[in-house]
């Protein structure tokens, strides 16, 4: 989370290279070449003991004999002088270190271990070992050994394999692509993709990011960067290891379920990044992303002058969700006008094989003038009949033409010139027109625009607020689960389990324990007096799939019944399994639900991202079934939705012939508070309810499995340690009674305030609006106020206070932290009508708390110097007050903690 002089080392003023060879072939060569070609502006310098020249650029023999102080050093020297280099570099005051040198090692003692702290020793950041280099054609440095340099553009590539970075650069070139940035991150020892994301997202140079990620090291911090760069602009990612196995050992299905992969998919999603399967997806979203705009909608216009192509254009378009864009009876008659009879008179628009030059921009035309369409598809296969150079070149003329017309927003055009050579291609993309060798490449370049404007959406959705009644018992539930860890326990018993569900308000059937089977027969009748059917279970810690040892015997309805199957369940269990703890057997009344559906509910324990939520049709064949989704923690009732939504089972919830619908949110609601259970009691590793019923009636647990002990994966910060996405920080509610005995409840923001926050601002005048936002403000659209209310916890914090005898909003307050987080920016917001009762003074005293709890050195703002009240409360707060230098009608306030 730290761009902290990440822009000394991306766009320096001068650069030092130490360690180049005079050897034709070797790195350190090929990186000073790359320098020299590339004619960067600033100084540079070259350092060598042991030679005085290489390739005709004058060396040193040491970086104190530079003429000058470099903001990057880049190391090609042998890995055993490294530390020794970045030592040298930080005594002379350079801001950070490239280290493409390999052979580092890990671990204590390591050179790697020598370098991080010879570089914390002077503040340094340092990018490798072990890499490529970086490309930055901005400021003309290319300190790689990559075999060209990229043009300059607005895609920004993060890489964790150099010689993917190094084949993007060679289809760039190309394709006339071009590229704010690239970055090879090797070993990432300091800076790693989570810093590079952030540097890239507040780029404004970047208009798209792209990832090539192999593994993460620390996911939240990650998932934090990922989830604010795809809010301001695109974020592509191809992972490698799809196929790993990463599921083979687990004890429960949930477990089972939820690989390696599967969960990394999950991360992508939370975070709203663009998956893609492989480098060619990666480039077409290259070649789409670095040219155009997002649609406002996903229908697609179609312009072929080949009918089969077109229809495979359409059928992969409505394949992955988008739509073939209806024709309007004025399109059709405007296109009736400029076309011969024989076109197709529909969507894709067929012009024929015999089509020219003049016939596609005709077409062109009215397509982009017609609002039913969302973006536009040229199509062409060549013939001998047209020339498809002179197609491209008046196709360009055109689009060229349209965007003139409408430069505030133009809807995006693609082609496909299938076979085209390479003086095609290169018309096409300088005129800024996303082109690809086939009409599957161009619909998934489409499609790749449609998703990542839904991403946005979706990350700024308002969820629906949870039921008020919903209040854990917390305190029971952390007494459950320490108890069986105290005894030395992996697995709770069912009595155990049930009793963790009750805690949550998570309904199961009626469970006892019977420890022989003349108190099997006892809790039995209990229950046959209420007219229940009996199942019988067999009760051991070391077996976990009870049918596995037909260890499950249903429909009993005599005590003489129960007492024939426990016998049986208790012989059969120590035959088969003579190793095992049996402890009894578990006697529960037998839901019978005819038109139930069977889910499967649960948690599980990611070495990377801590607990995962995983959901999908449950039964005894979850795992050959293999209907499942993945989502990260905490989740509300839209997360928990969608995550249902991604499922096959989810179409058997909606009502069908004589089945009604499942109730409305009840399936959602339990994965909710599995969520916070996981975030309550983190030393729930494992949780798998197999089935849940679900019915019009709601939803009932049958059979569950909890594992617990200590997390894989322990994050660092505060919330939960097990979630990769810090969840709501409950811990920070208070309860607050002012001077004048007024009682104030004071919360976290959370994304669901949206309305509050509407209906306060009614309630504040524009005078007090414009000391806020330093401008007047007639309107907030629901993306400005998801900005507001929609934070993560890592990065900021926003305070919200309600009058407890009327629930309404009466302030609100906020803080941000810097990349380093060292230092905060507050901002405070009140009802005008209410000012004046110590509600500012509570709500500051509140961040400063809060800022103190979380580690930051100093809180600063901007108040308007007319704002004297501010002013005056910031004084007495302790906030040292001056003039800002550059802006002579506000004032700057920072208050050292």
């Amino acid at each position: 989370m730290s761009t902290y002089r990440l822009k000394n080392l991306l766009s320096p003023q001068s650069v030092a290279l130490v360690g180049a060879s005079p050897r034709q072939g070797s790195v350190g060569r090929a990186v000073l070449e790359n320098i020299r070609k590339a004619e960067f502006k600033g100084p540079f310098g070259l350092v060598n003991a042991r030679h005085s020249e290489i390739g005709g650029v004058a060396s040193v023999s040491s970086q104190d004999k530079l003429p000058f102080v470099p903001e990057l050093v880049v190391i090609t020297a042998p890995a055993a002088e490294v530390p020794g280099i970045v030592d040298q570099a930080g005594q002379r005051g350079s801001a950070g270190a490239l280290i493409v040198s390999a052979g580092l090692g890990h671990g204590p003692g390591s050179l790697h271990e020598s370098a991080i702290a010879a570089a914390r020793k002077h503040g340094m950041r340092l990018i490798g070992p072990n890499c490529l280099g970086i490309m930055m054609p901005g400021v003309s440095l290319n300190a790689s050994f990559a075999a060209s340099m990229p043009r300059a553009g607005n895609l920004a590539l993060i890489s964790q394999s150099g010689a993917i970075a190094a084949g993007m650069v060679d289809w760039a070139a190309q394709r006339g692509v071009g590229f704010s940035g690239i970055v090879s991150i090797g070993d990432q020892i300091d800076v790693d993709i989570a810093d590079l994301l952030d540097y890239f997202a507040m780029d404004h140079k970047t208009r798209a990011i792209l990832l090539y990620i192999e593994a993460i090291k620390d996911a939240r911090k990650f998932m934090s960067a990922a989830r604010a760069a795809a809010r301001v602009k695109p974020v592509v990612v191809v992972k490698s290891g799809r196929m790993a196995q990463g599921a083979k050992a687990a004890a429960t299905h949930t477990g089972a379920l939820a690989g390696s992969d599967a969960v990394y998919d999950a991360a992508f999603r939370r975070a709203g990044v663009l998956r893609v399967a492989d480098l060619r997806e990666l480039f077409d979203c290259a070649e789409t992303l670095g040219r155009v705009e997002d649609p406002t909608g996903k229908r697609l216009a179609i312009l072929t002058n080949g009918g089969g192509i077109g229809v495979l254009a359409v059928d992969r378009l409505v394949e992955l969700g988008g739509i073939a864009a209806p024709m309007t009876a004025d399109t059709r008659r405007n296109l009736d006008a400029v076309l011969p009879a024989t076109w197709s008179g529909a969507n894709p628009v067929d012009i024929v094989g015999d089509a020219d030059a003049s016939r596609y921009a005709a077409a062109l035309e009215v397509l982009l003038d017609d609002p039913g369409n969302d973006a536009v598809l040229i199509l062409n296969v060549q013939t001998a009949i047209a020339s498809a150079a002179d197609i491209a070149r008046t196709v360009t003329e055109r689009v060229k033409a349209y965007r003139d017309k409408h430069r505030s927003w133009a809807k995006p055009v693609l082609a496909a010139w299938v076979g085209a050579d390479q003086t095609i291609i290169e018309t096409l993309s300088g005129a800024g027109i996303p082109n690809y060798p086939t009409e599957d490449d161009a619909v998934r370049g489409f499609m790749h625009l449609v998703r990542h404007r839904e991403v946005v959406e979706e990350l700024s959705q308002v969820p629906p607020a949870m039921p008020d009644t919903f209040a854990p018992d917390v305190a029971a539930a952390r007494r459950i689960v320490a108890s069986a860890i105290a005894d030395g326990r992996k697995w709770l018993e069912p009595v155990e389990i049930k009793h963790l569900l009750e805690a949550y308000d998570i309904a199961m059937v009626p469970t006892y324990a019977a420890t022989d089977i003349e108190e099997a027969v006892a809790c039995a009748n209990e229950m046959f007096a209420q007219g229940a059917t009996v199942v019988l279970k067999i009760m051991s810690r070391d077996i976990v799939h009870k049918s596995d040892v037909g260890g499950v015997v249903l429909n009993l309805t005599t005590a003489d019944a129960v007492r024939a199957a426990a016998s049986d369940i208790l012989a059969r269990a120590k035959r088969l399994r003579p190793e095992a703890r049996i402890s009894g057997v578990i006697v529960q009344a037998m839901v019978v639900k005819a038109k139930a559906r069977e889910l499967i509910l649960g948690l599980a324990d990611d070495p990377t991202f801590g607990t995962v939520v995983v959901f999908g049709r449950g039964g005894t064949a979850v795992e050959i079934i293999n209907d499942k989704a993945l989502a990260l923690p905490p989740l509300d009732l839209q997360l928990a939705s969608d995550l249902i939504d991604r499922t096959r089972v989810s179409r058997l919830l909606r009502a069908y012939r004589d089945v009604p619908a499942v109730k409305q949110d009840a399936v959602a609601l339990v994965l909710v508070k599995l969520a916070q259970m996981a975030a309550d009691v983190p030393e729930i590793r494992e949780f798998d309810i197999n089935p849940l019923l679900a019915d019009e009636t709601g939803v009932t647990a049958v059979d569950a499995r909890v594992a617990v002990g200590v997390p894989q994966r322990k994050f660092s910060g505060s919330g939960p340690a097990n979630f990769a996405v810090r969840a709501y920080p409950s811990r920070l509610e208070r309860h607050i009674e002012l001077k004048d005995g007024w009682r104030i409840f004071v919360r976290p923001i959370r994304p669901e305030d949206e309305p509050t926050i509407h209906e306060f601002l009614r309630h504040v005048t524009a005078h007090d609006l414009r000391l806020r936002f330093f401008a007047p403000m007639k309107e907030f659209t629901h993306e400005f106020i998801a900005r507001l209310t929609q934070l993560d916890y890592a990065r900021a914090m926003a305070f919200i206070a309600f009058d407890e005898a009327t629930s309404e909003m009466v302030g609100v307050v906020r803080i941000h932290s810097d990349s380093i987080y060292e230092s905060g920016e507050y901002a405070i917001l009140l009802r005008s009508d209410l000012k004046g009762r110590g509600l500012g003074w509570a709500l500051m005293q509140q961040i400063i708390d809060y800022a103190k709890s979380e580690g930051l050195k100093t809180i600063s703002g901007d108040v308007l110097k007319e704002n004297v009240t501010m002013l005056d409360m910031c004084r007495q707060l302790g906030f040292e007050v001056k003039p800002d230098p550059s802006e002579p009608d506000v004032c700057d306030v920072r208050l050292r903690l």
